[in-house]
């Protein structure tokens, strides 16, 4: 049976002393994708900030790999890679410095490795060495994203992933992303799109007020990934109908 990479039990997250996560649990699977989805103000940013430890939990329980670490934001931070927001980038860095400050070391853009097909999709060779300040809010999208992996966890975060990028460099995100997941890493990420939840995920999260509003596991992400018409609009009625 695969441990998971992560168990959240009861936990709540506060933000300038307003609670916005309340008594969270989720089971995160390791080698999987979990999907979080949600509105606007849902909770989504918080929580996943608070996995990561760029925020700390308020009360609850968080097992990472089996240890508890709730209350150690340094430890999170350390073992899960996160994509920082593209406009808070440093502007007189490159990407590539950039990469080396989280990888601790110079990184190679051209190794064969498992992240080779990922550098490829987001085409961050082509703009590793400008200033961040030179580029578009696509481009810092791009290096934000790559960051998350430099540091080579195998744990990722990512907060609506394909905002800013074209159609083309978003389908060869998700296959890359796709790809990385197979090959063990556990990749958590909200999304803003409903129906892109099923095209990528193998379990999902639905959030309203700080709350699971709705827990999607493996067999109903494949039926809804059959007919994701279908699931949207059933989804969507639900968090019409839900109350916390």
């Amino acid at each position: 049976m695969i441990a998971p990479a992560l168990i959240l039990t009861d936990v709540h997250v506060d933000r300038d002393g307003t609670r916005i996560v309340h008594g969270l649990d989720a089971t995160i699977t390791q080698g999987a994708w979990l999907g979080v989805i949600g509105a606007n103000g849902s909770g989504k940013t918080t929580l996943l900030r608070a996995i990561a430890g760029r925020l700390p939990i308020a009360t609850g329980t968080l097992l990472l790999d089996g240890t508890e670490c709730a209350q150690d934001r340094a430890a999170r931070a350390a073992h899960i890679g996160f994509a920082p927001d593209g406009d808070t980038l440093p502007g007189l860095l490159s990407g590539r410095e950039l990469f080396g400050l989280v990888a601790g070391r110079p990184v190679d853009l051209t190794a064969d490795d498992e992240l080779q097909s990922l550098r490829a999709a987001l085409d961050v060779a082509a703009i590793a060495d400008l200033p961040v300040a030179t580029c578009s809010a696509g481009m810092r999208q791009r290096l934000a994203l790559y960051c998350a992996f430099a540091g080579g966890q195998r744990i990722v975060i990512l907060d609506e992933p394909y905002n800013w990028l074209d159609p083309l460099a978003a389908f060869d995100l998700r296959h890359a992303l796709r790809a990385l997941v197979d090959r063990g890493y556990t990749l958590i990420t909200a999304l803003h799109d409903l129906s892109a939840l099923p095209r990528a995920c193998d379990t999902g999260l639905l959030l309203r007020d700080g709350r699971v509003a709705l827990r999607i596991d493996a067999d109903q992400m494949r039926d809804a990934a059959r007919d994701p018409d279908m699931f949207e609009r059933t989804t969507i009625d639900h968090l019409r109908a839900w109350r916390p």
